[in-house]
């Protein structure tokens, strides 16, 4: 019998912990080298564990929903194993395991069922004990999970009679209030209750963090977005042929905001203490939803791109969030972000700074518009931007000039290629 352990991915530096999903596999099942055994997320992505060798799942040592730390071990494979059979290691806590097993029945009825401490909490929420709970995890501990499938399965079943209250001897039925039972139809008004993912608890933080530092102010302008339609829809054919990829709107928008940043480097820098940190480079966050969350990954020197590089990257940033295949490298540092509400069908909105960052390009929803232009009436497919930025180290004047900046590369591209 050979016995290979599995452990936990090495997180990065700024990752402490991390929380096991869903085992992909069971004990006593076949695996073979490279396929993914369980996915790992922390504050800022999910990591695959994949099966170091060929063999059979011998034993689960952390159950899903655990927190665990880098290099821990969490399950081993037995290379030699046979499907359907579970080998776990001769170990002291096996041994323990099979003493505890012979023991009398009584000895194990009395010790008490132990519950993980986020389905203590929830125990405690719903007014349960460990021992109402059937627990699922190692030993036969109450997982989060359990209890949650205990209240959903509690609150599906029909209702018992409740027994009418115990009547002193000598008191008249007739003189008790007559209180009618309240309506519980709970089949109407469903309620479920999830936590947070890792990474969505994260999200949440940065943003109360850069609300709480920053003194966030928006300043807001209309694009005529008429010439970049048009040049897109004369290039469109030949580019995606050239290319292999699109010509989007976003590669517009990077153009633009470098273009602005450039004339403006204190939007593109960041605050450290009582310093501004200017950032030589331009690195562009672009804001993707997916299933977890939100996350931003980097164009990193957005400023060195073409249109088709930048179309490419963020292609691949889009499917790469969808799958949940982000590295943490491709989400950290980043000196200027851009959120594109509009693919929703935003109309205007006032978006957050990501920390450490200065400011962040709001982009909506192209709409044609009647606009006045040389005093007559015409309509204009117009979109609406909103630059909020850190007041502290950005005045006013830079970040309204920044945005007409955008707004002037936008409405003549051209502007772009010459970087007037």
């Amino acid at each position: 019998m050979a016995l290979v352990e599995v452990k936990v991915p090495q997180l990065s530096e700024s990752v402490a912990e991390a929380t096991l999903l869903q085992w992909k596999k069971k004990v006593g099942e076949a695996v073979t080298a490279d396929q993914i055994l369980i996915e790992v997320e922390t504050d800022k992505v999910v990591l695959e564990v994949p099966a170091p060798v060929s063999g059979v799942l011998a034993e689960i040592v952390v159950a899903d929903g655990a927190t665990v730390l880098a290099e821990q071990l969490i399950a081993r494979i037995d290379t030699d194993g046979k499907v359907g059979t579970a080998v776990a290691p001769i170990t002291a806590t096996s041994l323990a395991s099979v003493a505890a097993a012979a023991a009398p029945a009584a000895t194990s009825a009395s010790k008490a069922q132990v519950a993980m401490p986020a389905a203590a909490k929830l125990l405690a929420e719903h007014q349960l004990t460990a021992a109402s709970v059937s627990g699922s995890g190692k030993d036969g501990r109450v997982l989060k999970g359990d209890v949650l499938a205990a209240v959903a399965a509690a609150a599906a079943a029909p209702k018992a009679a409740v027994p009418a209250a115990t009547i002193p001897t000598g008191v008249p039925t007739q003189a008790l209030p007559q209180v009618a039972a309240p309506s519980l139809d709970l089949g109407q008004r469903p309620e479920q209750r999830v936590p947070m993912s890792r990474l969505r608890a994260r999200v949440a933080e940065r943003l109360l963090q850069s609300q709480a530092s920053n003194a966030i102010l928006t300043t807001f302008n209309e694009v005529n977005m008429a010439p970049v339609m048009e040049m897109r829809k004369r290039f469109q054919e030949r580019f995606e042929k050239e290319h292999g990829v699109k010509l989007g709107f976003m590669s517009f928008f990077v153009k633009a905001a470098v273009h602005a940043l450039k004339k403006f480097p204190v939007v593109n820098a960041s605050v450290d203490g009582n310093d501004i940190v200017y950032h030589g480079y331009f690195d562009i966050g672009i804001a993707v939803g997916s299933p977890r969350g939100l996350v931003v990954p980097i164009i990193r020197n957005a400023d060195q791109l073409g249109f088709a590089e930048i179309e490419k990257k963020i292609a691949e940033f889009g499917q790469k969030a969808q799958a949940g295949k982000l590295g943490i490298e491709e989400m950290s540092g980043g000196t200027f972000s851009i959120s594109n509400g509009g693919t929703f069908g935003s109309m205007l909105s006032t978006p957050i700074i990501n920390p450490p960052q200065s400011a962040i390009l709001g982009v909506h929803a192209t709409k044609d518009r009647a606009v006045v232009e040389n005093g007559q009436i015409v309509i204009r497919p117009i979109n609406y931007l909103a630059l909020s930025y850190d007041h502290r180290i950005i005045d006013g004047r830079e970040a309204v000039l920044s945005l007409v900046a955008m707004k002037e590369a936008l409405e003549d591209p051209s502007r772009l290629l010459f970087n007037l």
